[in-house]
């Protein structure tokens, strides 16, 4: 039996004791402990044994829990370090609440607390920019909340941090995150900056707000696509009673260009919390939504084909990786 089989509750790993498991993907598993040397509560994120060995994730492991390290702000998940360690895990504090995912799946969110949730998350989002980091997999998955609505992003598992000048397997690594909260220019394969999570922001701000998505397809593919192609289904059509200054917000953080986006997290916090301020533009969106475009030409399977070369390249280097 390994030692990741044996780790029930009861059993220590280093100065922490395991109080229960909580989570379980095919990479990690999150357990409930208490620090023995102050009775702090924290969560410990360890790695599966065969995840460990893979050179690629065990870099993106590493990568995560440096990221954590040196962020501090109330509203990201916060990653301890500066301690020996037997074996690689990652410490972050323990946060009670629910996904946003799990709210979403109960339906329509009240518009209050989507505007308050989502100011809060472009909190966040303005600190993480300013402190060099792009989150670039933002979605409700991502972002728990307590019952105060209180916020913390969490997983910092493909972020860029431009305070790593190393040259890592991660670099390697697919530059897509999740396709329902993607941005387009992700989908071409680009790396994608603060625009980028901005526009993850709206695909959620626009979900809370109607319960629907934006963009939508039978395949994530088809999900992808849809964004090249078509303009979102307004706003005011998925829901009625959104005023022409917040579908403007949605519109401003959802643009297909991000040069023509909101440039920064704070500029969108801005707008949410001051709409009698912002001005309406007399936009096409809102009258050529309907002309919807099906198919995929030439430059999108280019775009997809290119978004793809990272993948291939992981892959491969995964087989490489268990074959040596």
């Amino acid at each position: 039996m390994s030692f990741f089989d044996a780790l029930e509750t009861g059993s220590k790993i280093d100065f922490y004791r395991i109080e229960a498991q909580v989570a379980r993907s095919g990479m990690a598993t999150i357990y409930r402990a208490t620090d023995v040397r102050d009775n702090r509560i924290v969560a410990l994120k360890i790695p599966h044994p065969d995840m460990e060995a893979d050179p690629i994730f065990f870099d993106r492991f590493q990568r995560e829990g440096a990221i954590g390290e040196r962020l501090s702000h109330p509203n990201v998940m916060k990653v301890y370090g500066g301690e020996k360690r037997s074996r690689a895990y990652i410490v972050m504090e323990w946060c009670e609440g629910r996904l946003l995912r799990k709210i979403l799946d109960d339906g329509k969110m009240p518009r209050e607390r989507s505007l308050r949730i989502a100011a809060a998350v472009l909190e966040a989002l303005d600190y993480i920019h300013a402190n060099g980091v792009i989150h670039r997999d933002l979605k409700p998955e991502n972002i728990m909340v307590d019952d105060n609505d209180h916020i913390k992003l969490i997983d910092f598992g493909i972020a860029s941090d431009s305070a790593s000048r190393r040259l890592t397997y991660t670099n390697f690594t697919t530059a897509l995150g999740t396709p329902n909260y993607i941005s387009p220019e992700q989908v071409k394969g680009k790396r994608g900056d603060s625009r980028s999570d901005i526009y993850s922001m709206g695909v959620i701000l626009y979900e809370m707000l109607t319960g629907k998505l934006p963009f939508s397809g039978p395949t994530p593919l088809a999900a992808m696509n849809d964004r090249l192609l078509n303009h979102p289904v307004p706003p005011c059509v998925a829901d009625s009673s959104i005023s022409p200054q917040l579908q403007e917000i949605l519109y401003r953080a959802l643009e297909r260009d991000p040069r023509h986006r909101y440039a920064r997290a704070r500029d969108f916090l801005d707008d949410l919390q001051h709409p009698d301020q912002v001005g309406v533009e007399d936009r096409p969106e809102l009258r050529d939504w309907q002309k919807r475009k099906a198919h995929l030409p030439r430059k999108v399977l280019y775009y997809i084909g290119l978004a793809m070369i990272p993948v291939a390249i992981l892959l491969l280097m995964v087989l490489i990786a268990h074959f040596h």
